[in-house]
């Protein structure tokens, strides 16, 4: 096993979407894609069978344009094994989290959880990443589990995590503090749990405090953005419930993350599951935006007017005015003049399926520079056009999950703006 990764110049801190980029968590796509058949691939929320081997290369792409760049790129299938080798507690945390006795019955268990905790740090967090079937229990039938008599060998003991590539959604940060979310569907439930240890227990984040914890109300990272320093627009849709959106909004107004927060309902449907998959920054003043919604899109405008003002403070006592237009709204917010909005021109067929194939989901690497699916051809021409530089990347693969290279990485530092 590599070296633990060890505490860097660069401090932990996000505020804002298109700050130069320091360093990035992405998650390289393993043998949990390879757990994806035609008969279970709706339920683990891809839309097809990726071909794992060119997923990988497409990944290692991204990674590489990232540190070409000069960003560092923290890989988390390392960082978890690094902190199961170092924290039994962190081992625990994982184990508990997969091992469910609701549906495994009480003696199989406690059985595999025996098994979890005795197996070397790189196997287990294999295990907890790809899954495991009722075929591979590493130990033989004692004819006392119905669980085990009834379930097909080919059947997940624990469910793989093939979402878990999309870093974007387990978690963020706001500032120099990092929110962990409660992700909406079952099959992504157990992917904050593999986040949360790391922050957690991994000698790397030891200190970092966190800005949001949820465990009762949806919300996804995905539907976060960062519009400028102490500016947070969240998207109210398909995964992100409105009580998230309001828990959010008190969370970051009370410890003084955010002085506003724009609350924009987007439509419950897998098009549009997340805010990124309609708009993303690409500039200080710039959004890259589906033009169906350009018109449409509102926002609730929520302010502190009294309390909060960091830790140990009384809740934050709020105001919320709306909806508005969003355009209007977030420039109000942000202290410009106006939102500078690049869509993807007029034709509603390239349109909608460029929005669909994550042309809108950028990754800004610094003001004015963003990476960006290559096949999007047109929206990536009008971002050129608008002066916008785009590094594109392959993504055919990587992208049958629904996640462009916003979704593909979760920012741990950058510059401010």
């Amino acid at each position: 096993m590599e070296h633990l990764a060890v505490p860097s110049a660069r401090p932990f801190s996000v505020t804002s979407e298109v700050g130069e980029l320091g360093t990035v968590l992405l998650h390289r796509p393993g043998d949990e894609l390879r757990r994806l058949t035609p008969r279970n691939n709706d339920q683990l929320l891809f839309d097809a069978i990726p071909w794992v081997e060119r997923a990988q290369q497409e990944h290692d792409t991204f990674a590489e344009v990232l540190r070409r760049r000069g960003v560092e790129v923290l890989l988390l299938e390392t960082l978890l094994t690094e902190t199961l080798a170092v924290s039994g507690a962190g081992r625990s945390t994982g184990i508990a989290a997969a091992v469910d006795a609701r549906r495994l019955g009480y003696g199989l268990a406690e059985q595999l959880k025996a098994h979890l905790r005795g197996i070397p740090a790189p196997e287990l967090a294999y295990i907890l990443t790809a899954g495991m079937t009722f075929d591979e229990l590493p130990f033989a039938p004692d004819g006392t589990s119905l669980v085990r008599r009834m379930h097909h060998g080919t059947d997940f003991v624990i469910e793989p995590l093939p979402n878990l590539l999309f870093t974007r959604d387990s978690s963020f940060w706001v500032g120099p503090k990092v929110a962990i979310t409660s992700l909406a569907l079952p099959a992504r439930a157990r992917e904050t749990s593999l986040t949360d240890l790391i922050y957690a227990f991994h000698p790397r984040f030891l200190g970092v405090r966190r800005a949001y914890e949820s465990h009762a109300a949806p919300i996804e990272g995905g539907d976060v953005l960062l519009l400028a320093p102490g500016v947070v627009a969240v998207g109210v849709g398909e995964r992100t419930t409105p009580a998230g959106a309001e828990a959010l909004a008190r969370s970051l107004l009370t410890d003084d993350l955010a002085h506003t927060v724009l609350v924009v309902p987007i439509a419950q449907n897998r098009a549009t599951m997340h805010l990124d998959t309609v708009c993303t920054m690409v500039d200080v003043d710039a959004m890259v935006m589906y033009p169906m919604m350009r018109d449409s899109l509102t926002a609730f405008t929520i302010r502190r007017v009294g309390g909060g003002s960091g830790p140990g403070a009384p809740a934050a006592a709020v105001e919320m005015t709306g909806p508005d237009d969003f355009g209007a709204a977030a420039a109000a917010a942000m202290g410009i003049g106006k939102l500078r909005v690049i869509d993807t021109g007029l034709d509603a067929a390239i349109a909608e399926r460029e929005q669909w194939d994550d042309g809108n989901n950028t990754l800004a690497l610094a003001p004015g520079v963003v990476v960006a699916y290559e096949r999007n051809e047109n929206t990536n021409a009008r971002l050129q056009d608008a002066g916008i530089e785009v590094l594109t990347i392959p993504g055919s693969e990587i992208g049958s999950g629904r996640g462009g290279p916003r979704c593909l990485s979760c920012p741990l530092a950058r510059a401010e703006v």
